[in-house]
């Protein structure tokens, strides 16, 4: 179940807010500019289906993203708790960093948790399969695929470089829980 939670800057283990509530999540999330929905697949799709057929499953979706926002480019990333680099692969974004343009991702399957530091506040967002989260530009933040990473997402692009991370070497990240799938909350 997607989550939100919130939390001041200086207190990782109390959050001042937990929500299940998508709407709820969209509302709060919409405070700090950035956007979270959901879709459905507008046919069925199954384990290891090729990008194609995900990304046509989704096509409607896609399309009103790229003509409401500009994107470029679209692909479909997918990582297995098999994959023999999913250590290095999770701790690439553990680390508070920016982009130079908007990170947009639909997860198709499975989860992961993107943290946002915004102001004195940190926005713990867990997302799962059918979630849309859209990080603006320049909007400091970290991503936790899990220890066991598993997940079929769609991404989007406005420039090949832009998803390039700009880190700040704080350790505020170090602070916050790590991403495990299943536990309590």
């Amino acid at each position: 179940m997607s989550r939100l939670r919130i939390f001041a800057e200086d207190n990782p283990t109390e959050p001042q807010l937990t929500t299940h509530d998508q709407a709820e999540m969209a509302r709060e999330l919409a405070r700090i500019d950035v956007g979270f929905e959901q879709w459905s697949a507008g046919k069925p799709i199954a384990p290891g289906d090729a990008p194609d057929i995900i990304l046509d499953a989704y096509r409607s979706d896609i399309d009103r993203l790229i003509a409401e926002r500009g994107f470029k480019t679209v692909d479909v990333v997918s990582i297995a708790p098999d994959n023999p680099q999913k250590d290095t692969m999770r701790a690439k974004f553990l680390d508070e960093h920016f982009h130079k343009e908007d990170e947009v991702r639909f997860f198709v399957a499975g989860s992961g948790l993107f943290t946002l530091h915004v102001g004195d506040k940190v926005y713990e967002i867990k997302c799962e399969q059918g979630d849309l989260i859209s990080v603006p530009d320049s909007a400091l933040h970290w991503f936790d695929m899990g220890p066991q990473p598993s997940f079929v997402a769609i991404r989007f692009f406005t420039e090949p470089d832009g998803w390039v991370g700009h880190f700040t070497g704080t350790d505020i990240a170090q602070r916050f829980p790590r991403y495990e799938p299943g536990a309590a909350g």
